[in-house]
């Protein structure tokens, strides 16, 4: 049975389509990877998905069962709550249960009542009990520490958290809401690789069905199992991640170019009959023509003509001249914040040619670290040496060296006096602002627009040392793709901090860790640099050594623990029997009409049966786990 159906959706804005003819189904433990360029309209498709937009065209059917639950792009940015509440949100309903249920015994209290509201009531206190009214505070509480926030964090304004906690939060809200189908709008954005791990290990235990927009090509294929693809105002799909769906779509393409090629030399080949037929000039040939005709146009009515390929970005990196072959020396590098110290003696050092990706935990220091290299930091202690001949190139996360008024041709020819503005202009079509775009503000611009721009600007430095931080973040797949190879054929020298893996496992000859102590190095790319980090907490962990046994010894511990497991099943049904006897006479209690308008002494029988199934629940887990060991155990014997 199908979560989610959709049939035939289309979106327009004004005259322009944005995709039509969208239909797919997902299923109940679906991991969807929702991809396309940017402005291909996934956002939008999540937006039908929410209900916050009608289609033009198509429905949307949603299962019985189905809970969506959505995590958007910039999730509790604007609240003005702090964390804690911001979190108590998912349980709006039993907040506002109790709140009504307090007026409902007032009332009762008064002798004001009467039977449509002792049914409202006994309608409030199952959805209370339903929804763990009694302990969602706790319940709360422990998933936000369960993500790592501490209990000091809680009183945090949601403004004041950073992209990373805001995510972490959204996600926070998810795992109570209820929802067995997520909706996940760039969820890696401003996460750091730990907690990316962390995401792609809740998605993998996840019980229900995921749909996620990223661009995060690691990512969707560790934890997606089917791809979707919008492009040219379509949408493609195909089992399997992204990487397995992308050899798809090169084959499909392939095999759509070989069918169009055969079809077209047909058509050609009849048109040729039609030409001759049309020389003779005869009655019966102009039956054959008729006949022809009749051929190509069955023939074009089936024809798929192959959709032409997405333009890139085309651009090389070049230096202007060569540097040294020691380009940076670091040395004992450290830096504080008051009583907080970010990292200290940090040493780092490139030859030409190197592409080292520096990598670590958000807030450890990565940005100020590149900072302090290009001079816009100061540093504790330590030196900073360039080589002979370094020119620096650098690219800035935040695009804050970019200017808010000025156009974007000014934005680059203002930086490059030496070129004319066809040369500009020129250099700016590669990069995907033609005709008018030229001429568009700066500050209209989408965040992909203006890293293409600050991208632009880096390329035409004719810089041998680019130190660039996070330069992935705003693009889209096709647009890092190509990024990537231009960096591929860069023969100058590269410092990056990214966590896009992806890109670091494509280009990096070394991946170095920041630490607060310090600076750890290991050669080869990001699966190198996690390989080797796992063998480190592997050896850091205690090896037991298990004691020689006979057999006759074995097989006497064996049977020891086979009695004492049956012995603890006998147990837990024998305890579970006896919670199903008290949660009967809870419940019957509730049930009774004397106690409609108690209550205290209703809220304490809903807590006292919410602590009885909470516990049968418990002593059903152990009893499952128990009699899957003793099963296991009984099949090796």
């Amino acid at each position: 049975m199908a979560l989610l159906s959709a049939s035939g959706l289309a979106v327009t804005f004004g005259e322009r389509t944005l995709f039509s003819g969208v239909s797919f189904d997902v299923g109940p433990k679906d991991k969807i990877g929702l991809i396309g360029v940017n402005g291909a309209g996934k956002t939008t498709l999540f937006r039908l998905l929410t209900k916050q937009l009608s289609p033009a065209m198509g429905a949307l059917f949603f299962g019985k069962e189905t809970v969506p639950g959505y995590m958007e792009q910039h999730a509790c940015a604007e609240s003005e709550k702090t964390m804690f509440d911001e979190m108590l949100t998912v349980y709006s309903d039993v907040i506002e249960a109790e709140r009504e249920l307090d007026l409902i015994a007032r009332r009762l209290e008064h002798g004001t009542g009467d039977e449509d509201l002792l049914h409202r009531q006994q309608t409030l206190l199952e959805l209370y009990t339903r929804r763990d009214g009694a302990t969602y505070r706790s319940r709360a509480r422990s998933a936000l520490l369960g993500l790592g926030f501490l209990e000091s964090d809680f009183s945090l304004p949601c403004a004041l958290l950073s992209g990373g906690q805001r995510s972490k939060l959204s996600l926070a809200k998810l795992l109570l809401s209820g929802a067995n189908l997520l909706l996940l709008d760039e969820p890696t954005n401003h996460l750091d690789i730990p907690s990316i791990g962390w995401l792609e290990g809740f998605i993998a235990d996840f019980s229900g069905a995921v749909i996620v927009i990223s661009h995060d090509r690691y990512f969707l294929d560790k934890v997606t199992s089917r791809t979707f693809e919008l492009e040219h105002g379509k949408l493609y799909t195909a089992n399997g991640n992204y990487t397995r769906y992308m050899e798809l779509k090169a084959e499909r393409k392939k095999a759509e170019e070989r069918v169009y090629a055969a079809s077209m030399k047909e058509i050609h080949r009849i048109e040729g009959i039609i030409e001759q037929q049309k020389r003779f000039n005869r009655e019966r040939n102009y039956k054959t023509i008729a006949s022809k005709q009749k051929s190509i146009d069955r023939i074009e009515k089936d024809l798929v003509i192959p959709e032409k390929e997405l333009q890139s970005i085309r651009f090389r990196f070049e230096t202007a001249s060569q540097s040294g072959n020691d380009v940076l020396l670091c040395t004992g590098l450290s830096k504080s914040f008051g009583d907080k110290t970010l990292f200290q003696n940090a040493d780092l050092f490139l030859q030409r040619g190197e592409r080292v990706f520096l990598t670590g935990e958000n807030g450890c220091g990565k940005s100020t670290l590149l900072k302090m290299i290009l001079g816009k930091a100061t540093r504790d202690c330590g030196k900073v040496n360039l080589g002979v001949g370094v020119k620096i190139g650098y690219f800035d996360q935040t695009l804050a060296e970019l200017s808010s008024d000025k156009t974007v041709l000014d934005e680059v020819w203002d930086n490059y006096k030496r070129l004319n503005e066809v040369d500009v202009r020129r250099a700016l079509a590669a990069f995907l602002f033609k005709g008018e775009d030229v001429f568009k503000n700066m500050k209209a611009l989408s965040g992909g627009e203006k890293a293409r721009v600050a991208l632009l600007k880096l390329m035409l430095s004719g810089a041998n040392f680019l130190v660039l931080d996070e330069p992935t973040n705003h693009l889209d797949i096709h647009s890092r793709e190509a990024l990537e190879s231009a960096f591929d054929t860069f023969d100058g020298t590269m410092l990056v901090v990214s966590h896009d893996r992806y890109f670091i496992n494509r280009l990096a000859t070394r991946v170095v860790r920041l630490t607060e102590s310090g600076i750890e190095s290991f050669d080869g790319n990001y699966d190198t640099f996690y390989a080797a980090m796992e063998a480190k907490k592997a050896a850091a962990q205690p090896q037991k050594k298990e004691p020689k046994q006979n057999d006759y010894q074995k097989r006497k511990e064996r049977d020891s623990r086979l009695r004492r497991l049956k012995g603890q099943i006998s147990r837990l049904e024998a305890q579970i029997d006896a919670l199903d006897e008290t949660a009967a006479s809870l419940q019957a209690q509730l049930s009774d009409p004397s106690n409609a308008a108690a209550y205290e002494t209703i809220l304490s029988l809903t807590e006292q049966l919410h602590e009885t199934t909470t516990q049968q629940e418990a002593l059903m887990e152990e009893w499952q786990s128990l009699s899957e060991a003793l099963t296991e155990m009984e099949e090796l014997a």
